[in-house]
């Protein structure tokens, strides 16, 4: 145990942002370099050491979070890499971008704030690079057999490295021209400087992952000939087709989804573009969709010098005490300031879009809206509140539908798809087609960035089991699992 006495007598810290009028200017992570390390030790000393756990469940890694705890309070930063690196392979993606499900299941959150799980794994992380703990781990042997992972991201990424580890030739596809799929373009500079992936990837090429950037499976290379090419096939491939919005005035310019707005905004900072092909500069933005994508538009529209930005939600705005249906331990749907919208703007909550007002040469001026409610279980729009507000740049963030068909993939494997539409798949990840594993959203459909992780991890185990008939390497879950998540 840590501290026996450290949640009674130290209070619970966060990390510190940097001041608004500061971060807004630049692309630089929001918080203040430095700022944890102080205080991290005695914040880990807050664990209780619990009889059981919770925070194991929650996480749908099983990350062994007293374990590290105890050991960033007695500041053995080496032994406490080791035990985060036991069950997650990029640490430093998930402790700056998890929604942090282990902290809702922590049992000292039943009556108290709940301890800092996310800022003591992003420390350890950072400490480890710091101090060069993270190596490369090339195996001790090869088996012989190839796998090609199709997918760059948190999913294809752990699958690649825990196969290689195991001694396979592991080969990566992605069809940009970058490695890190939503990481790389889905996520601001200011949530995750790309550092992480980059210096990740090179510790994977070290260990001998290979990778293809530009390169579509199903349009650029045939699926099944790529099945023939190696022994077998894990499926990253993300859900990536975004929901629509049909409304009338959806074809006017200056409406996009948000995986047309994010990216490019993202190829700015890697100096693709001088300036971004689609900005908010001098615009009144509407952000359609209350989720974190939506989130991650309003701080990219404040950078980029955006008249003024409103999000948008259908759904009523949430309470900030958990609800009798969502008790300890589960996630629950709690109000979520995000560091995005401590820079400014304007929340909308239980409203839906109506239609679009264009100006002549057809670029959209006005989005209408009208107040909805709940009644009878069914959504209804209330008279009388219909209103319209000024739109010139439109982000649609409203959550992604499935894995893309359009490029031949699904179809040219032959694979079947479950009720969802996601890719099916047994317990073992292993999909209708003998060699080909699918994990993380295009089988689980969209979710989180940690179930993508555990995921990949679990399919790797499945692909080593099935060519080599028995596996060492560990499986963090099932894909029915749900852990204590909604």
């Amino acid at each position: 145990m840590a501290d026996p006495k450290g949640f009674l007598t130290t209070g619970r810290e966060v990390a510190k942002t940097r001041p608004v009028e500061e971060r807004v200017k630049d692309w630089n992570e929001v918080y203040q370099p430095g700022s944890l390390l102080p205080i991290i030790s005695k914040q880990a000393g807050r664990c209780m050491d619990c009889g059981i756990p919770f925070c194991h469940n929650g996480c749908p890694l099983g990350n062994l979070i007293p374990e590290w705890n105890d050991y960033a309070y007695r500041e053995d930063w080496s032994a406490a890499s080791e035990r985060l690196h036991a069950t997650n392979n990029f640490p430093e993606f998930t402790g700056r971008l998890c929604p942090a499900p282990c902290e809702a299941a922590c049992v000292l959150g039943i009556n108290q704030p709940a301890v800092t799980i996310k800022n003591v794994e992003v420390s350890i992380i950072d400490k480890a690079w710091e101090t060069g703990d993270v190596t490369p781990q090339p195996p001790e042997r090869l088996s012989g057999k190839t796998v090609a992972v199709i997918g760059s991201g948190p999913a294809g990424l752990a699958a690649a490295q825990q196969l290689t580890r195991a001694g396979h030739t592991v080969a990566v596809y992605e069809r940009a021209d970058r490695i890190g799929g939503l990481l790389r373009y889905g996520i601001p500079e200011f949530k995750m400087e790309k550092v992480h992936i980059n210096r990740r990837i090179e510790q994977m090429r070290a260990e001998g992952t290979k990778f293809r950037t530009e390169v579509e499976i199903g349009r650029d290379i045939d699926a099944a000939k790529l099945r023939r090419r190696y022994d077998a096939v894990v499926i990253a491939a993300g859900a990536t087709i975004s929901r629509d919005l049909p409304v009338p005035g959806r074809e006017l310019k200056g409406i996009h989804f948000a995986m047309e707005y994010l990216p490019l905004a993202n190829k700015v900072q890697e100096g693709d573009f001088i300036a971004p092909p689609i900005t908010a500069e001098g615009k009144h933005v509407v952000v359609i969709g209350g989720g974190d994508t939506g989130a991650d538009c309003v701080g990219t529209a404040h950078r980029q010098g955006a008249a003024s930005v409103t999000q948008l939600e259908i759904m009523p705005r949430p309470g900030e005490e958990r609800s009798a249906g969502q008790p300890w331990p589960t996630f629950p749907m709690l109000y979520k300031v995000t560091s995005a919208h401590e820079e400014g703007g304007e929340r909308v909550y239980s409203v839906s879009t109506t239609h679009f007002e264009g100006d002549e040469d057809g670029n959209v001026q006005f989005l209408h809206l009208v107040e909805v409610e709940f009644v009878d279980g069914k959504l209804t729009q209330k008279p009388g509140t219909e209103r319209k507000i000024p739109a010139q740049l439109v982000t649609l963030a409203m959550g992604f539908t499935g894995t893309d068909r359009s490029n031949g993939l699904v179809d040219q494997f032959g694979l079947e798809l479950d009720e969802r539409g996601n890719i099916a798949r047994d317990a073992d990840y292993a999909t209708n087609v003998d060699g080909v594993f699918v994990a993380g959203d295009a089988g689980r459909g969209q979710s989180l960035i940690v179930w993508a992780i555990a995921e990949g991890r679990s399919a790797a185990r499945g692909v080593d089991r099935y060519l080599t008939g028995a596996s060492e390497l560990p499986a963090p879950i099932r894909p029915t699992d749900r852990a204590l998540t909604v």
